[in-house]
Formats: C-alpha cells, structure tokens, sequence
C-alpha cells in the first residue's frame, strides 16, 4: 500500500522520516518553503521539486543525474532503509512526484508512503504542527536507477505505433481536448497520439484523501481491459499530476511500479 493514514503516522511517528513536498502552480503565487516554514508536521523536511529538479534542461521537474540524487537525500539526512513519509499542502498532490522519484531512484517501495489528506486533513483533524526547522544530519545513501520507471519521448513516440504500453494522461479533459489553451508558453494544444484521459483530480475527494479502491477501479477500468497490467506509462503537464495517477493505479494494482513520461506536454507539446 503507497498510503498511510493519519492516525497511523501519528501513533508511529518517529518510526518515519517525514517530507513535505508542497509545490504550487505558478499561478497561484504560494510558495511551498514559505508555508512550510509557518506549520509543517513536526520534524518533516522540506523538499522542494523545483530546485531539486534537473538545470540542465529547460524542462521543468525532470530527474536529475544519479550522483546529484544520492547528493540530495543525503544532505536530507535520509538512509536507504529509512521509512519515508511525504505529505504535501497543494492542489495537486505534489507528494506524489516525490514518492515516484524516490521509487525511480531505488528506494524499496514499500518503504515510501504518501500520507493520504495531506497536510489539509492533518490540520484539520487538529494534529499537532510546529515551525520549528528540524536539525539534520547528513547521511550517505546510496541509489539506483530503475530504468524501466521512466519513458522519454522517443519510446513515446514508437509506442504510437507499436503499442507496447497505454498511455494516460493526467491534464483535464479541457487541456487533452486541446479546447483551452496550455498554461505554460511556447506549447501547442492538443494530446499524444492513442493516449487517453483520467483528469488527476477525478481521484481525489475534497478533503484531499484518494477515492476508495472501489472507486478507483471503477474509474480505471472505464478506459483499461485489465487493471492488472503493468504496461501503463502515466503523463500529463510537466510530470507531476502523472505521479498521482501512477499511485492511484497502485492502489488497484499492487505489482505496479510507477512509469512515467518525464517530459510530459512540457517536452511532448512544443511547437
């Protein structure tokens, strides 16, 4: 199971590393570090998916070099058998990019979890916060590219053809429609080829928490045959939403590891 529960984190609370991944749209003007320095879930640690993203590319949120990642989560004071936890206080599930990243970079999977609500169902169930930064110790850790979790555009291209995998996509049904405009600069409308469309957000109740298994399935077996494949690969705008239907997938799916398109439309929609 990718989710754990409030109360389940609260009972066994320094069982866990904890991250907040909260990452907002641009325009929204929020600042993921800004709120987290005002209440964050006592001892969890800020991950920021912009800065922690690849610069040698003009695509936003693309992985980074192997040797920058181990960099990263060391400097989080993370081990590689460490329990992680990661909750975000955004729209669009942000935690869920993070929970992929650590999976593509080797981290046993049952050892990530999500926290299902998020900071909103945290606070509103009146748990503890703080503002108090946590102290870190750097650690050594150690990863390991899988591969297979990650398409880029050329698989994604002959897959149009050979069909090998399903592609679905995260964006609205607007955006993948191509009937509104895209909100980044210098990108077409429209959507890949034989791809398909679950909105991220059909996923999600309104206090932030994923639909129940029954509802998920229900959803996904809409526009699967077999919700037992492990040969779907995930978009949507620059790689994140994707990552939440990648874990929604994962609670009707227990054998999937999350596969993503990491460019997305940000790569797939230029002009």
């Amino acid at each position: 199971m990718s989710l754990i529960e409030t109360n389940e984190l609260e009972k066994n609370f320094h069982d866990f590393k904890i991250i907040d991944c909260s990452w907002h749209m641009p325009l929204t003007n929020r600042n993921g570090y800004e709120e987290y320095k005002n209440k964050h879930i006592p001892n969890s640690i800020f991950f920021d998916l912009d800065k922690n993203s690849n610069k040698k590319t003009d695509l936003p949120h693309m992985l980074v070099e192997l040797n920058e990642w181990e960099k990263i989560v060391s400097e989080m004071g993370i081990n590689n058998n460490d329990q992680i936890v990661i909750y975000d206080n955004s729209d669009v599930i942000s935690s869920c990019r993070c929970w992929y990243n650590f999976i593509y970079y080797g981290h046993k999977p049952d050892l990530v979890k999500v926290l299902n609500g998020g900071l909103k169902k945290w606070i509103n169930e009146n748990r503890i916060t703080c503002t108090e930064l946590p102290h870190i110790k750097k650690k050594n850790y150690i990863a390991k590219e899988i591969r297979n979790l990650l398409k880029d555009k050329k698989e994604i291209d002959e897959n149009i053809s050979k069909k090998n995998f399903k592609v679905i996509d995260a964006r609205s049904i607007e955006r993948f429609r191509g009937e509104v405009k895209e909100p980044r600069k210098g990108l077409r409308s429209g959507n890949i080829k034989n791809s398909i469309c679950i909105p991220f957000n059909v996923l999600i109740n309104d206090d932030k928490t994923f639909k129940s298994r029954k509802e998920l399935i229900e959803i996904f077996s809409k526009d699967l045959k077999d919700i037992s494949s492990d040969s779907v690969v995930f978009t949507c705008g620059s790689g994140v939403t994707a990552c939440v239907l990648a874990l929604a997938y994962s609670l009707i799916n227990d054998k999937y590891l999350p596969k993503i398109y990491d460019g997305s439309w940000a790569e797939y929609g230029k002009f």
